[in-house]
This record gives C-alpha cells, sequence and structure tokens, in this order.
C-alpha cells in the first residue's frame, strides 16, 4: 500500500471479538477453522458471498483455515454443474481452500453407524409415521406439548433391524424414518423428536446408486463440522433455533470434536430476491435468460455484468456483521461498483441512440486525426488496466450524436444541443447547429452544423460561453455495437413483500437492446474489458461478443442519483465543535428526480387516455400484438375500469410469454384479458393462478372463467379450512415465530408464502395473512 493511500481500519465485530477471545483463551488448541458449506442445487448469490468473506476471510486474519464442504444430502436436487459453478465462484471472489474440499457424501457411511449408536443408546428409534401425520397430529404447536409416537417404545434390536432394512431399500420412500428420541414437550419444536435419516430412492450424483437412506441437515452438518475439525461454526439467523439441536447431536453422537455454532444476520438487498427457489424460478420460467443472466442477484450473473471482485469485497465490508436483520440499499451496492470501476475503466465514446450531425464548414472526405486521453487528469489507472494514454479518434464532416442530445424546442435550462445553440464535440471542436432536416411525418433525421476551427480540442474563446459538451462517433469510422441497457429486474423495493406474487413485480425495461456506434477503438475490445461510455455509464465487453460484432453490457448507470441514500448507509463523520454550525449552514438537497422516460406519440396517448405507468405505455405501444390487444379490452365491458390491471398482464404475463416461446399471434382477445384481471380483482384467484390461466389460454384459447373451473383453480377463502394450514406452518417454523415474538414482524410476508405454497397457491393471501397476525399474538 503506499503512502498515499488510506488504511482500512482492521474489522471488528462480535463474531471477532468472539474468536479472537477464543484465540487468546487458547480454546482448540488456539486454532482457528470455519467453513463455507453450500449445498450444490443452484448457484451462488450476493446473499452467499457475506457468507463465504466471512467464513474465509476471518479465517485468513486469524492465521487459520476454511474449508469447502459440499453439503450434498439430498440427491434429488444436486448436480455437478453446481458443485463446479460454486468453486468458480468462491476462487473468483478471491479465495482459496487449498486441499481442504470436503462432500458430505464421503460421509454417509459415518452418518449411518453413528445412527446406529443412537438406537444403541437410546436416543433414536425408527418410526412408521409420515413426516405430515407427525407434524400433524404429533408434533404440537407454539403452546401445546407434542405427544409421542407409538412407535417410540420399539426395542434397541427391533430398531436396528429395521434401520438396517431401510439402508438394504427394502422399504419406500416415506414408509420410515429413523428420528432422535428427545423431549416432545421441549419449547424448542426443533427438538421434538426430529427426523435424522430417511429414505430416498433416488440417483445421488457421485455415489449413484450406493444409498437410499439420506441424513438430513441438522443430523448432518454439525457432524461434518467435528469430523473435519471446524472450530467456529458460523451461519446466518434463521439456524438460531436449530443451535440446541445442533449441541445435542454432537452430544448425544459422542464424537470427539466439539465445534460451536454462532449465528448472524444474512444479507438482504432491496429490489432483489435471494430465495434459490425463486432464482429457479425465474430460471425454469424464462424471466431471464439463465443463470448468468446479467439482471440475476447471482455471483455469475454479477460478474457478468461487469462486478468486480474488489468491489463485491468492498461492499460486504461496508455492510459489516451484526445480529439485527435489516435490509440494505441497492444504492449502497452500486455507489460501491462505481468507485471500484473508475479506476477500471478507460474513457470512450459511443453514441446510442445516433443522430446524424453533418458539419457543412468542414471539408466533404476530408478525416481529421485526434489524440484524446483515455483518463481524465488526476485519475490513476488501476494496475491491471491494459489501456492507458490515449487513442486516435477521427472527427470527420459526418459525425453521430445521441439523439437525446438535441431539441428543436429547447425547455428552459437546456445544456444540450438546439437551433442557434453552440455545444462542444468532446475532444474535437465547437459547432452550432443552424437547421435541421426532417421526413415526411416530422421527424428530425438529421442536423447541420459549422464548426469553428480555432477551437480545435475544444477549447473555447477566452469569455465565450458554450451550451454544454457532447460525445460524438465519426459516421465514417464508427463501428457497430449492440448495447444492452441492464436495469434492476424488479419495480419493488422488496419484491414478494406480504402477499404480493413477486413475479408480478418484474420490471418489464430491466432490459433494452440497442444498435449504436462506437469510437473505432472498441472494434478491438475483448470478452471482459471494462469501459465508461462518457455521459452514459460503464459497461463491460460481454461473452456473446463475436469478430466483428461488439456487446457491450452496462453495468451501472454512471449518474449517482442515490448520493442521499448512500450517505445515510454510511457510517456519521465524527462530530466536532462546528458540526452545529455546518448543519445550519448547509443548504438542503434539492430533490433527486428519475430520469424520465422517453415516449412516443401513441405511448403518450395510452398514459394520458388510461393513466398508464409511462414504462408500461411504452412497452404496449411499440409491440403491434400487445396494442391490438389492450386496444380490444378497452372496448370490452368493463374494459376501461380494468385497463391499468390489463395493461400489467400485457407488459409482464403476456410479453414474458410472448418472448420465452416466440409467438407471433395468441389464441384469444382483449376481452378474455378483461375477464382475467377481474377473476383476479374480485378474489376468485390470487395472482399466484394467473400465469397458470394465462398458459392454459395460451394452450387452449378457453376463456379464463372455464380454465378456472375446470382446473379448481379458485381460491380457498375460508378461516375453516385455511385454519388447519396456518397451524401447521407456524408449528413447522418455531424459528421463525420465535423472531416475530422478538419483535421482527418481517417474518410474517415469509409465513404468509409458507402458507401459500402448502395451499398450492390457492389461498385467499389477505384472510392468510389476518389468521396468522391472529394466532402469533
Amino acid at each position: 500500500m503506499s503512502d498515499g493511500e488510506t488504511r482500512r481500519p482492521e474489522p471488528t465485530d462480535f463474531i471477532r471479538e468472539m474468536i479472537r477471545a477464543d484465540v487468546a483463551a487458547k480454546r482448540h488448541g488456539g486454532q482457528v477453522v470455519t467453513r463455507f458449506p453450500p449445498e450444490p442445487n443452484g448457484y451462488l448469490h450476493i446473499g452467499h458471498a457475506k457468507a463465504i468473506c466471512i467464513d474465509f476471510g476471518i479465517a485468513k486474519e486469524m492465521g487459520g483455515r476454511c474449508h469447502l464442504r459440499m453439503d450434498d444430502t439430498n440427491p434429488t436436487t444436486e448436480d455437478m454443474e453446481y458443485v463446479e459453478a460454486i468453486k468458480r465462484d468462491v476462487r473468483w471472489l478471491g479465495f482459496d481452500w487449498g486441499e481442504h474440499l470436503y462432500y458430505a457424501s464421503d460421509y454417509f457411511e459415518r452418518f449411518y453407524y453413528l445412527g446406529e449408536k443412537l438406537i444403541e443408546r437410546g436416543r433414536a428409534y425408527v418410526c412408521d409415521l409420515p413426516e405430515e401425520t407427525f407434524s400433524k397430529e404429533y408434533r404440537g404447536t407454539i403452546t401445546e406439548h407434542g405427544k409421542e409416537s407409538p412407535y417410540r417404545a420399539r426395542s434397541v434390536e427391533e430398531n436396528l433391524d429395521l434401520f438396517r432394512r431401510m439402508r438394504a431399500g427394502e422399504f419406500a420412500d416415506g414408509a420410515k424414518v429413523l428420528r432422535a428420541r428427545i423431549d416432545m414437550t421441549s419449547p424448542n419444536m426443533k427438538m421434538r423428536d426430529p427426523p435424522l435419516v430417511r429414505i430416498k430412492h433416488a440417483h445421488h450424483y457421485r455415489t449413484e446408486n450406493t444409498w437410499c437412506i439420506y441424513p438430513l441437515y441438522d443430523y448432518a452438518h454439525c457432524l461434518e463440522d467435528s469430523f473435519e475439525g471446524v472450530t467456529h461454526s458460523l451461519c446466518t439467523l434463521e439456524f438460531e433455533s436449530a443451535r440446541e439441536l445442533y449441541d445435542w447431536v454432537i452430544q448425544a453422537t459422542e464424537v470427539p470434536h466439539v465445534p460451536r455454532q454462532t449465528e448472524f444476520a444474512r444479507l438482504n438487498i432491496t429490489y432483489m430476491v435471494m430465495s434459490k427457489r425463486k432464482l429457479l424460478q425465474l430460471v425454469e420460467g424464462k424471466h431471464v435468460r439463465g443463470w448468468d443472466d446479467p439482471r440475476m442477484p447471482t455471483i455469475a450473473g454479477l460478474r457478468r455484468r461487469g462486478y468486480t471482485p474488489e468491489a463485491i469485497r468492498e461492499f460486504i465490508g461496508r455492510v459489516g456483521v451484526a445480529k439485527n436483520i435489516s435490509t440494505v440499499d441497492i444504492a449502497l451496492l452500486e455507489h460501491t461498483v462505481r468507485e471500484d470501476l473508475d479506476r477500471r475503466s478507460p474513457r470512450v465514446m459511443a453514441v446510442l441512440r445516433p443522430l446524424e450531425v453533418v458539419i457543412d464548414s468542414f471539408p466533404e472526405g476530408e478525416l481529421e486525426e485526434i489524440d484524446a486521453p483515455y483518463w481524465p487528469p488526476g485519475t490513476e489507472p488501476a494496475a491491471d488496466v491494459a489501456r492507458t494514454g490515449s487513442r486516435k479518434l477521427a472527427f470527420s464532416r459526418r459525425v453521430f450524436i445521441d439523439r437525446e442530445d438535441f431539441a428543436e424546442a429547447p425547455p428552459k435550462g437546456w445544456h444540450r444541443l438546439a437551433p442557434g445553440r453552440r455545444v462542444r464535440l468532446r475532444h474535437a471542436y465547437i459547432v452550432t447547429c443552424t437547421s435541421v432536416d426532417k421526413d415526411e411525418t416530422g421527424a428530425i433525421v438529421r442536423v447541420h452544423c459549422t464548426h469553428d476551427p480555432a477551437t480545435r480540442g475544444g477549447n473555447a474563446p477566452a469569455g465565450e460561453r458554450v451550451d454544454g459538451t457532447l460525445h460524438w462517433v465519426s459516421a465514417e469510422r464508427a463501428a457497430d455495437v449492440e448495447v444492452r441497457l441492464y436495469d434492476r429486474l424488479f419495480v419493488s423495493e422488496n419484491p414478494g413483500e406480504g402477499d404480493a406474487d413477486y413475479l408480478t413485480e418484474l420490471n418489464p425495461a430491466s432490459l433494452a437492446v440497442l444498435v449504436g456506434k462506437a469510437e473505432p477503438s472498441l472494434a478491438a475490445a475483448t470478452v471482459g474489458e471494462r469501459f465508461q461510455l462518457e455521459r452514459v455509464g460503464f459497461f463491460v465487453v460481454d461473452e456473446d461478443t463475436a469478430p466483428g460484432a461488439i456487446v457491450l453490457s452496462r453495468t451501472v448507470a454512471l449518474k449517482d442519483s442515490w448520493q442521499k441514500v448512500v450517505a445515510r448507509a454510511e457510517p456519521a463523520a465524527p462530530k466536532t465543535p462546528d458540526s452545529k454550525k455546518e448543519k445550519r449552514e448547509k443548504k438542503p438537497a434539492a430533490p433527486v428526480e428519475a430520469a424520465p422516460v422517453e415516449l412516443s406519440p401513441e405511448a403518450i396517448a395510452l398514459r394520458d387516455a388510461h393513466g398508464l405507468p409511462p414504462e408500461t405505455a411504452r412497452v404496449i405501444a411499440q409491440e403491434a400484438l400487445l396494442a391490438a390487444l389492450f386496444a380490444g379490452a378497452t372496448e370490452a365491458p368493463k374494459g376501461k375500469e380494468l385497463a391499468k390491471a390489463v395493461a400489467t398482464l400485457l407488459a409482464n404475463d403476456v410479453l414474458g410469454e410472448l418472448r420465452s416461446k416466440r409467438l407471433e399471434a395468441v389464441p384469444f382477445d382483449g376481452p378474455a384479458l378483461v375477464e382475467l384481471a377481474d377473476l383476479v380483482k374480485d378474489g376468485t384467484i390470487g395472482s399466484a393462478q394467473t400465469k397458470e390461466v394465462l398458459a392454459a389460454m395460451l394452450a387452449s384459447g378457453k376463456s379464463p372463467r372455464a380454465i378456472v373451473a375446470d382446473k379448481g383453480l379458485a381460491q380457498i377463502a375460508s378461516a375453516d379450512a385455511l385454519g388447519p394450514i396456518v397451524e401447521q406452518v407456524l408449528a413447522d417454523n418455531a424459528d421463525a415465530v420465535g423472531r416475530y415474538k422478538a419483535g421482527n414482524v418481517n417474518v410474517v410476508g415469509a409465513l404468509v408464502g409458507m402458507v401459500m405454497k402448502k395451499s398450492g397457491g390457492r389461498a385467499n393471501a389477505k384472510l392468510v395473512k389476518e389468521l396468522l397476525e391472529k394466532k402469533l399474538a
């Protein structure tokens, strides 16, 4: 680190303080061994990145080691593809496990052996009750004790015989389970005879068909920690209620090494979902292009979007480690990425929406070379950046500027090009607009200017005012580039919060693909190179790039319109005697306004006539089929009343189906969509059933009401019918109930989702929430 750099303070938090105390007290011989134990059933996301940084980072700080363990005890969901992806992501983040790569599946024989030992010591028994029956009739509730299984009193000999026959494959899936014999009156419902080993006749990606019994997570992971000599088992808060069972398994099996479990708050970020189940739905439902889609919060997606491991590690460091559950604003992540990319991204120019400008005063056919630096004064490029110094730009009679940089009738405060206005073309000349050319519709197709030869390099004469500085490219030398403008995947700050279906909150404008014009230096760009397109944003060369076909993906917009939010998220500066005076003298910041959506006349008409959000109006107006369906819908009975709901269906669900299935027509009309929206409005179906009904409409052309009747999709809106499901969910999730009673009311949303899942998505979400709040009160 150079003398001019500031050394980041040594991290400190409750976990580090605990481990430092353990090392000082010579616990575990002063050793520190942690582990990162993902299940290989999906791709890692940025929430896992926090755990990786904590597990590997703390071990490195303390002079210890961190193991990478594949927790592969569920054969039906795991795959070698995910194993390789996990290893790739951990390495990319900058961490290495050395020789310490482990698999839970390597311990299957030991799990079985210890299962027999538990039986021999009277601490486990084979139970014939189906798990659903045990949960509903025997486990009890948070206010009532459970009751013992009728199979709890089996003899050691009978249990050993049954357990061995379970292993031999004699019984069907779910016919029997090995249970811990603990305490059916325990206030911790995790301790009420939990299952340890289950029957599952399924092919395992590593052990193939050797086993037909598999350990449950609560039985396996604590033993894995012990087998590997892990000293500090660090995990997220949802495992807090399982800590008592973790300790019980270690003690009951009498394994020699005793690890210690400690929990920390998981990472939640606005505008993102972190559930592997939901991410899998996004992939399988083709709402995104794959696990590495740049809109995904997966590490693979962030890498493809152009995020760096350094930026992610810095972000995790700023978030810190705490016990309290909270949600971090995505603005802090984006701000951190901008800071990191500033020194990694040479400045270049590209025009995303080209508008031809003819410099009438510049000689026809002449090309003038201009030397332009890659970096602004005072910016020191990062050591790994290849492009330093400058590049040559070609200036010609015809250039392109961005269409958004010209206005024939400019508004007040306009600082770009307009008739009679003077602007600076970056690195080139000051030009003055003299006229415009229009097509037969009145649209501007060309702008005419003159240039001032004395202003080469963009330098204005002393005392002369210039309206602004624009980026540009030479029409003769420009390279065609595909530009992918990625935005947030969801329009909601907390997707799926409460009773909302997170799929209905997808952002229809999360990806815009444009064909732009770029300066010649970009023609030789290689996959993974990063650039700042001046006045536009930070971009990365995507892996879809081919010779002569450059693809640029936007990593993050250039303008940081969230500085106020970031300022609140950053640690406050130390107070000084003049702090109050400075606070009084500081002028209030002007409110930040989102950049307006550019609308066509057709989109403006839709917006104004039906009160549609601008982005929804834009999407419908630019898709002929959607526009025709919407027009038909608004003419139907209730069409105008339900126009917004129909528009949302079109811009999200219907458009998604059209793109994923590449359809050019649909077997239903606008009035059918009004009928579908009406079914949602009157509560006949919920948002969860909307996609299923729409899929059936596309397949059969039947009316929505007929489909709901045929498939039995009507919502369950009876408290009597939903009551038992609510009770079951509360009984199965004692940890969430405990967090609610401790003051975390946000868990209600998660519990609603669990009830919805158990009901097949048919429960009335509003009623479910009311029942849950009543039970929890």
